[in-house]
């Protein structure tokens, strides 16, 4: 990298040689960890059994089977499909998880881009994901996915709310919407007047949390909240038509953004990148900073998969009223009270 650096490129260069290859990086490894970790063992574990075991030792290679047999699988395209739009879909919503890859802090100086308004600028890109799943259910010209897709939009746009409305509350704490100043202002803060560990927001936003980490499941489609894939009823749904690697990519977004979502709640509610002990500013957080908000990212994630593999599927009506008559009221009053202890206190 220093030799890249040396010749002096210009941004666009430095975009595809350095830092495409390290987004490339922070969305793949985090998938791949979660789905070897989680979907294939600690949930084996939970479930008494242990999972997949012939490929490599302990079954370590698995993952690396199951994409080699996804690439090797015929690409196929329904007859009567949207071509363009059915082959573009997965790109789509791949493309929301390397959006929201760019705006996460690792460190003091590791960041992609630190902008002002990062949680808005997340918040935003979360929602392209929407089009894709829909593109997908429409182009397929198969009702199952067009049904998956349609269950994915109304979903997705009812918890998107109570998704952002979670986040406001720690906007208004920290006073800022830049995410490398949410967690300095994690680091900084003091709990009634002491700032041994900082003020990591998880202790005053944990209702925040709740909201954000459910509406972080719906967002995923995943169980319990998986009616638009439910394969009892919709044959995979938005999925059904897809196979091959644009099947792979499906799979790559869902994990992907589980370890997105997760790393965001880190920023937002564990102090991100930031340990107490060692000041904010030291250089060492470029270091192990990464290390840092992984370890996080992966607690978090867990959660996830735990829930996942906990609760049956709510049915739709069921779906819809948790979002809007509980969990949107209550990110409401969220936002009340801590709009009150911010002016009091």
């Amino acid at each position: 990298m220093t030799s890249i650096l040396a010749l002096d490129p210009a941004w666009w260069q430095q975009t595809f040689l350095i830092k495409v290859p390290i987004g490339l990086l922070a969305v793949l490894l985090p998938a791949g960890t979660i789905v070897y970790l989680y979907l294939f063992k600690a949930v084996s574990f939970m479930q008494s059994r242990l999972g997949p075991m012939e490929a490599g030792p302990y079954g370590s290679m698995q993952l690396l089977a199951e994409v080699g047999k996804w690439l090797q699988k015929e690409d196929i395209f329904p007859t009567k499909a949207d071509k363009f739009v059915f082959a573009a879909a997965p790109f789509v919503v791949l493309m929301s998880t390397f959006l929201l890859v760019v705006i996460l802090p690792a460190g003091p100086d590791a960041t992609f881009v630190n902008l002002d308004v990062g949680i808005y600028f997340a918040m935003a890109v979360s929602s392209v994901s929407v089009i894709g799943i829909l593109m997908a259910g429409w182009a397929s010209a198969n009702k199952y996915s067009l049904l998956g897709g349609i269950r994915a939009a109304g979903q997705l746009i009812a918890y998107e709310l109570p998704l952002i409305l979670a986040v406001v509350g720690v906007v208004i704490q920290a006073g800022t919407m830049n995410m490398q100043g949410i967690v300095l202002s994690q680091a900084e803060g003091e709990i009634f007047g002491w700032g041994g560990i900082g003020n990591p927001f998880i202790l005053t936003q944990f209702i925040g949390f709740f909201i954000f980490m459910v509406a972080v499941q719906a967002e995923l489609t995943q169980a319990p909240f998986d009616m638009p894939v439910a394969e009892s009823e919709l044959v995979t749904g938005y999925l059904t038509e897809y196979s091959g690697i644009r099947f792979l990519l499906f799979f790559i977004g869902e994990f992907a953004s589980a370890g997105v979502f997760s790393a965001i709640a880190a920023v937002l509610f564990f102090g991100g990148w930031y340990v107490p002990g060692i000041d904010p500013t030291n250089d060492i957080f470029n270091v192990i900073g990464p290390l840092i908000l992984a370890g996080k990212m992966m607690a978090i994630a867990f959660l996830i998969f735990w829930f996942r593999f906990t609760f049956p599927r709510f049915r739709e009506d069921q779906l819809q009223r948790l979002a809007w008559k509980f969990l949107i009221p209550l990110s409401l009053a969220n936002i009340a009270l801590t709009g009150v202890l911010k002016v009091v206190l």
